[in-house]
């Protein structure tokens, strides 16, 4: 067991020795006669900013075990709190007892400030991505609305009905909108986002091919349609002019 002595610039306290426990924790080195007696419990008010908390702890735990029963109430990991007793931060290995921590003794948590903006900067990129993913959900739902349209009209022209063309071009035209803004998403690599908006991507982009599949089959049907309105006309008129021509060798 490896042990130390440091030197406390406070006259009034006493010079402090050091030992390494078996876990690798740097702790106090205590007298020869601390274990005769059995050590009580504490009540320790712990106070961080708003927040009260009363905490049991052996007199002779360290601050770095308070520290982990402290972790379970306020949610911060051990080496993100800062405890200050008597206006004076507190190490891992400085027992609760050596200190003078009394039964209802009063200590302050705060949390260490490196760790607190990193924990912001952490929510504010979580919100972020969230809002992202709220955006693509939007254009996610639009982009099903307009996929059952487009359903609707393959399964119309697959019958054999004709489609109006204005139908088919407002369809896309609603498609490439939602493109657009799938486009204006800003999303980083390596997150979540990234994939789920070229998934909606790819779906916009196959609703637009299919489109314009359907546009072209419904025009070959349309121009059928006007081959065969043309072709009446041309017998029409052929009969008429076959009349005429009998009505004249009537009058020769």
């Amino acid at each position: 067991m490896t042990t130390a002595t440091t030197a406390s610039s406070d006259p009034n306290e006493e010079e402090v020795e050091w030992e390494m426990r078996p876990g690798g924790m740097l702790v106090q080195k205590r007298s020869g006669n601390s274990q005769v007696i059995a050590p009580p419990n504490l009540r320790v008010r712990v106070v961080y900013g708003a927040a009260r908390y009363q905490i049991s702890a052996n007199s002779q735990s360290t601050f770095g075990e308070l520290k982990k029963l402290l972790a379970a109430e306020t949610g911060l990991e051990p080496g993100e709190q800062r405890l200050i007793f008597r206006g004076k931060e507190r190490e891992n290995g400085e027992y609760l007892d050596t200190c003078g921590v009394k039964d209802r003794a009063k200590v302050v948590l705060i949390e260490d400030p490196e760790s607190k903006e990193r924990r912001l900067i952490e929510m504010r990129r979580n919100a972020k991505i969230q809002a992202i993913h709220r955006l693509i959900d939007d254009v996610s739902t639009e982009v099903d609305r307009l996929a059952e349209q487009v359903c609707i009209i393959e399964k119309s022209i697959g019958n054999g009905n004709k489609v109006a063309e204005v139908q088919i071009t407002t369809l896309m035209e609603m498609l490439m909108r939602q493109a657009v803004k799938l486009d204006s998403i800003p999303a980083e690599e390596g997150d979540a986002c990234v994939a789920k908006k070229d998934s909606e991507g790819k779906r916009v982009q196959k609703c637009v091919e299919t489109l314009d599949v359907l546009k072209e089959s419904n025009g070959r049907k349309e121009r059928a349609e006007e081959a065969v309105v043309v072709t009446a006309k041309w017998e029409t008129f052929d009969q008429s002019s076959s009349a005429v021509l009998t009505q004249w060798e009537l009058f020769d």
